[in-house]
């Protein structure tokens, strides 16, 4: 590779960095006009299907022929449509406010153009709605992500913390679709722990706090088994095995920055052996962070089990940069204000989760998301 000098490399990274933020700039446009699209689209559907002007089967046929008319049209099949006329019909409560006399002109401009308004969205130009969503974030999202949280979301809380949370953290929409899953939104911040009384800084507590969740689905556990045993007796050691097979699902689940360190994690203190279930550390938290997986209801000796366990690995493990080890037992059942009243004599930072598991008789009966869209 030929060298060139620091000033022209530095020439060069300017560049660089120019042409990289035009095409960030450049695809944001173009998400904002897509959405803007199929916003006007769904209306236009919605107005015309929900009304009946069109016949049965009118959204099949329009997509048939649209498709033959512009060969190569992706986007456009009769599920999509659907999906467009969704996301018009979930939205329209939230942006259908009064307009400005200026986004008004720009509508009826837009109106006189095409018939069907196509800029309509964009025109409205909406500031960040306190408390509900802001409607930059919005214009971010795909549309793939957007129909994600819509699906499967109530409230305009949610959809307002999924997007938000799916920005920041750069979900594609398998991790969103995890998230989603797992119920995020409900479980955030809820987990029974002593985090605030001992964790050295109030913004550390913080995060920790809202890092984990009170219950997690394990839907990826394999309790086929179960037929033959009883479906809350399940073994820790099936679960632990599981969540190592599947370890990028759990962390996926488990939350954002965790890196997986190890399962059966032998440590030694003055000559006696212990082993920890699951390892992991955490970016965000700058913690190891320990998980005993428990098969049954959550135990008060869990805790002084767990305790010794931090301890060994704060006093032999824990760099010098590092904040104190966290702990957490993931248990079948817990009962919180139990929980919360125990953690008050440990003086190491531990909180307790539960799991849920799906067998797969379960999954196999569970709804299709397309054959939802025909009663829509």
């Amino acid at each position: 590779m030929e060298k060139i000098s620091p000033l022209y490399n530095e020439a060069v990274q300017q560049i660089k960095s120019a042409i990289l933020e035009s095409q960030l700039e450049t695809a944001r446009a173009a998400n904002k006009q897509m959405l803007s699209l199929y916003y006007a689209i769904g209306k236009f559907v919605s107005e015309n299907s929900r009304e009946g002007t069109w016949g049965k089967g009118a959204i099949d046929t329009i997509s048939a022929q649209l498709r033959r008319e512009m060969p190569g049209l992706r986007g456009f099949s009769a599920t999509n449509i659907k999906y467009m006329r969704i996301f018009y019909e979930r939205w329209l409560p939230v942006l259908n406010r009064q307009p400005t006399a200026d986004e008004l002109e720009n509508v009826e401009k837009s109106e006189k153009s095409a018939k069907i308004p196509i800029f309509a969205l964009l025109n409205l130009n909406r500031p960040p709605m306190a408390n509900e969503l802001d409607f930059s974030e919005f214009l971010e999202l795909s549309f793939t992500h957007h129909m994600e949280i819509l699906l499967k979301t109530s409230t305009l809380e949610e959809r307002a913390f999924y997007i938000h949370q799916a920005l920041i953290n750069h979900w594609d929409k398998y991790a969103l679709r995890d998230y989603l899953k797992a119920d995020l939104y409900h479980h955030q911040g809820q987990l029974p722990n002593n985090f605030a009384l001992t964790l050295p800084k109030t913004l550390h507590a913080q995060k920790a706090i809202s890092m984990f969740k009170d219950e997690y689905l394990l839907d990826f556990v394999n309790v086929e088994e179960l037929d033959e045993r009883n479906p809350q007796d399940i073994d820790e050691r099936v679960v632990e095995n599981s969540i190592v097979q599947n370890v990028k699902n759990f962390i996926l689940t488990f939350g954002k920055d965790f890196t997986y360190v190890g399962h059966q994690v032998h440590i030694e203190k003055l000559e006696h052996d212990m082993w920890v279930d699951l390892l992991f550390y955490n970016r965000e938290l700058q913690s190891l962070v320990v998980v005993e997986l428990k098969k049954g209801e959550f135990k008060p000796a869990y805790l002084g089990q767990l305790s010794a366990y931090m301890r060994v690995l704060n006093d032999d493990e824990r760099k010098a940069n590092e904040n104190p080890v966290i702990g957490i037992i993931l248990c079948k059942g817990a009962d919180k204000s139990f929980v919360e009243y125990l953690l008050q004599d440990y003086n190491q930072p531990m909180g307790v989760a539960t799991y849920k598991v799906m067998p797969e008789k379960l999954k196999a009966v569970m709804p299709d998301e397309k054959l939802l869209l025909e009663v829509m």
